[in-house]
């Protein structure tokens, strides 16, 4: 637990005599008198319970507790004033853009509304969306070109050097446009979708490993007629105006689904259900609007009905 008695002052004075390596230096750099500099080491010790300086001959050296507490100190500063610069960029304008890789999925589902948050909080922050493949979007995200990948979580091989956050979990659906002869007929039969044409993810994308083993399991390890896209646009477009049949998450058509331009057949697809979140690199601090876009994607995705 913190201590309360731990204010900014003392371990802006700590770094300080330990940059120094002298109180007289220190205070002449912190514009402060010596004794005060010698007091607010006294009291950090006494909050801390230890010895974090000792004299040297004339000079100061930091103990090894002391050296401890100062990585954490540095950083403490550094993130801090890593705060405040942001915040004064975001209010002049001068804020990077938040890059932001977004999987089909998300772009339909959640990101409109999270974007409409966002801007409600009246920043000046610009924000780049990219879509496409999950294979695409992470080697992006690695080589510093995105900021945060929002999507499935990918295979455990491709997340080296990513951490994920949940945010929720989706399933895969076969939709078709409504009035479709497969919903006027009599029960549901999985082979009758033989006859109709299938579109597909790609067999990069990350949900196309799902649907193989769902119709294996289901005897159809092969449709004859098929089209690999990863267009929604089309896809949308193309299964409104056919008979084809959309295997697809449900994000990315749960609006049509909603507005009844589009129906979901009757298949259990719970295997193919799987996470969906927030991937960004270990080593990244997010910047404050990014911090920012981060939280109102997580109340978009809170207010998916469960």
């Amino acid at each position: 637990m913190i201590d309360q008695r731990i204010k900014f002052r003392h371990l802006q004075t700590f770094v300080e005599v330990s940059r120094q390596k002298s109180v007289m230096k220190a205070a002449e750099t912190l514009n402060v008198s010596q004794p005060a500099v010698t007091k607010t080491i006294r009291e950090l010790e006494e909050a801390l319970g230890v010895r974090v300086l000792e004299r040297d001959g004339r000079g100061i050296r930091v103990t090894r507790l002391g050296e401890v507490f100062l990585r954490h100190a540095g950083a403490a500063i550094s993130a801090l004033r890593q705060g405040v610069d942001s915040i004064a960029a975001d209010s002049l304008g001068n804020a990077p853009p938040v890059r932001v890789g977004a999987l089909p999925t998300v772009s339909t589902r959640i990101m409109p509304h999270a974007m409409r948050l966002f801007l409600g909080e009246n920043t000046s922050s610009r924000v780049k969306i990219v879509t496409g493949e999950n294979a695409v979007l992470l080697n992006q995200l690695r080589v510093g070109d995105l900021d945060i990948v929002v999507g499935r979580l990918a295979a455990p091989e491709q997340m080296a050097g990513f951490s994920f956050e949940h945010l929720y979990s989706e399933e895969v659906r076969f939709v078709v446009r409504a009035g479709h002869p497969l919903l006027t007929g009599g029960a549901f039969v999985f082979s009758d979708l033989v006859d109709y044409v299938v579109l597909m993810p790609t067999r990069t994308s990350i949900i196309r490993p799902f649907v193989e083993r769902l119709l294996i399991a289901n005897g159809m390890p092969n449709w004859p007629n098929q089209i690999e896209t990863v267009s929604h646009a089309f896809g949308r477009a193309f299964v409104r105006s056919t008979d084809a049949v959309w295997v697809i998450s449900e994000g990315v058509v749960a609006a049509d689904v909603a507005e009844g331009f589009l129906v979901t057949l009757p298949i259990d697809t719970s295997e193919t259900k799987g996470p969906v979140g927030l991937t960004i690199r270990t080593d990244s601090v997010p910047t404050l609007a990014l911090g920012l876009l981060m939280q109102t994607l997580r109340e978009a995705a809170g207010a998916i009905p469960q």
